[in-house]
């Protein structure tokens, strides 16, 4: 009988156990509030510029303008929004003069995966690439954008930006 007793008991766990691992994650906007600020850093060649507002109702927006030459050369607008599986964050980019360059009713979308602190990773809805926007310590911004390498994620620091004075 305490066999049995003890082959349920383990068998409960378990199930308890794998029930908990089939379970999504979910993370909330406070996982990407610090992000809020206003940050500078280069690329190609150009300045680059990006500020995103604190957790307010159920959203963040920001945007990130690059420029080459005193030009634009291209905008990001952000909106992470608030979902039950967690925050969603949607880019839209425009060329100089506000030309969309995704389709009028479209953005890129890319679901949250996980966070720790100062640290939040998201998935674009296809799979193919995944970003990270990481805090490197409290002036210090960095978003890398990874892609499946030999059954692995190959990640690389695409922007880096210090906080504005």
């Amino acid at each position: 009988m305490k066999t049995l007793v003890s082959l349920f008991i383990f068998y409960y766990v378990l199930a308890i156990a794998a029930s908990g691992q089939s379970q999504p994650k979910t993370g909330s906007l406070n996982d990407v509030n610090f992000l809020a600020g206003h940050w500078l850093g280069t690329y190609n060649g150009g300045p680059i510029e990006a500020n995103w507002t604190a957790p307010a109702g159920d959203n963040i927006v920001g945007f990130i303008r690059m420029m080459k030459d005193d030009k634009v050369t291209l905008y990001e607008l952000f909106a992470f929004e608030q979902t039950s599986s967690g925050p969603v964050a949607m880019v839209k980019h425009f060329k100089p003069g506000l030309i969309g360059v995704e389709e009028k009713d479209k953005s890129d979308r890319y679901k949250f995966i996980e966070a720790k602190k100062d640290q939040a990773l998201f998935e674009k809805e296809d799979g193919s690439i995944r970003i990270i926007y990481e805090k490197r310590g409290p002036d210090q911004l960095v978003i890398r954008r990874g892609q499946p390498k030999d059954g692995n994620w190959a990640f690389n620091d695409l922007f880096v930006f210090y906080r504005a004075q």
